[in-house]
């Protein structure tokens, strides 16, 4: 236990067989209950959990008959966690690139209760752009961004860190059965979070790398169908929040911002046909797709800081 609360880690595998034992060894004292699910993993890594097993009864190993993917992994873990009624539950990666010692500062905030999800932030720290390979520092920075404007939490950074904890009622409350199953798991749980209104904090945590881990991320696919995911998101977390559960007039903004970029989009296809076709865009042409452009940025800008104010009480 850890001040009192009970803690269960809940750590997905797949083909983690090199790695998962050094995860184990340097798990905390005061982790009521390590439970590994496996994906379907195709090496050792299952005889090697069901080793440790024999010396750490505290271990519970989930085995997937079919590979349901990180998300699909994490839904499982969480589940349990839920239905055994862990106080808080934190998650972590079979490769050993989450640092044990960082755990506390994890829970202290859920703990205590001034947060009900904290998450590790890799980028606070100077140590992260030396840290991190470089395609991935610079995707996650990207994929950063637009989960700010996704999922609500504009005080949140390294959105893609699945070093979190997360508290008892956030547990019961998410539906997991619906949760993203494959790379965009994190960015899909922050979205969620905020629908229900669930305050979220940022933790610096150490960045891990090169203790022999193997990502299956490809970050150049990763980030555009984890950004065509966001799209999605952000469309549904408007329509969930501002419009079903609370009716907030920012939705008209956001629309109105649509709606001029699009007339942009026309309006330049014209003056770029006409210039082709006769050398030249009229000046009413192009005074049209200015005053569009400066249309949908002022009214998206607006949409955008009243949904920062709106959620400026889930720090």
């Amino acid at each position: 236990m850890y001040k009192g609360k009970t803690i269960g880690v809940v750590i997905p595998a797949y083909n983690e067989a090199s790695q998962i034992g050094r995860v184990i060894e340097t798990m905390p004292d005061f982790v009521d209950e390590i439970v590994i699910v496996d994906d379907n993993s195709k090496d050792d890594t299952v005889s090697v959990i069901e080793e440790y097993q024999l010396k750490y009864p505290r271990i519970t190993l989930i085995r997937h008959q079919t590979n349901k993917g990180v998300g699909g992994a994490m839904a499982t873990a969480y589940k349990y966690a839920r239905d055994r009624g862990f106080d808080v539950a934190v998650r972590m990666d079979g490769d050993g690139q989450m640092a044990p010692e960082d755990m506390p500062a994890l829970l202290d905030p859920v703990v205590d209760g001034e947060t009900d999800y904290a998450k590790g932030n890799r980028l606070f720290t100077g140590e992260a752009y030396q840290k991190i390979p470089k395609v991935r520092y610079f995707g996650n920075a990207f994929l950063s961004l637009f989960t700010k404007i996704a999922s609500g939490y504009w005080h949140i950074a390294d959105s893609q860190s699945g070093y979190t904890a997360i508290n008892k009622k956030a547990l019961k409350t998410i539906d997991w059965d619906h949760m993203y199953q494959w790379y965009g798991q994190p960015n899909d749980v922050l979205v969620r979070l905020n629908v229900s209104d669930f305050r979220v904090r940022d933790i610096p945590v150490t960045p891990v790398y090169d203790v022999g881990e193997k990502s299956g991320m490809k970050i150049r696919k990763v980030v555009f169908t984890i950004g065509w995911l966001l799209v999605r998101l952000f469309f549904w977390r408007m329509k969930e929040k501002y419009v079903i559960r609370d009716f907030h007039p920012l939705i008209f903004f956001y629309l109105l911002g649509l709606f001029f970029y699009v007339v942009m989009i026309l309006l330049f296809a014209r003056g770029l046909y006409l210039w082709i076709l006769n050398g030249y865009i009229p000046p009413i042409n192009a005074l049209a797709i200015f005053f569009s452009f400066m249309s949908g940025s002022q009214f998206t800008l607006f949409a955008m800081w009243f949904d920062m104010e709106s959620n400026k009480d889930l720090k």
